[in-house]
């Protein structure tokens, strides 16, 4: 049975629930119903979610997979907090204007360590 990375999942789900709702807030402000409209605030809003759909359930699944070969609880700990800060770091840089560069990168190299990290995890408790 899972019983850390439903919680990771939990805490990422209600920040993808705030990223949309900054789309829908954007796509009503401006009045636009599809697509960006040339908008370059609704181009942004919209990239912010769209990265965070791009990257968040492979990263959850990998570790979801981590758990199921029985990994311990610090390691999948670790790979959720790093995860999720990676996500709202990125999120959050990437979604100013102007954008925080910094707070970007180092939510995508914390993203990446977490995928990084539980697939040779996966590698590992599989050999």
């Amino acid at each position: 049975m899972l019983t850390i990375t439903p919680i990771y999942a939990a805490l990422l789900a209600i920040l993808y629930v705030g990223l949309s709702f900054k789309v829908i807030s954007q796509r009503r402000a401006d009045k636009i119903s599809y697509g960006d409209g040339g908008n370059q605030d609704m181009l942004k809003v919209m990239r912010t979610h769209s990265n965070f759909v791009e990257y968040t359930p492979f990263a959850l699944l990998l570790i979801m997979i981590v758990e199921l070969q029985g990994a311990g609880g610090l390691l999948l700990n670790l790979l959720g907090l790093t995860l999720l800060g990676g996500r709202l770091l990125h999120a959050y840089g990437f979604g100013r204007s102007p954008q925080i560069v910094i707070l970007r990168q180092i939510g995508m190299l914390l993203t990446f360590t977490a995928i990084l990290v539980a697939a040779v995890g996966i590698l590992v408790l599989a050999l």
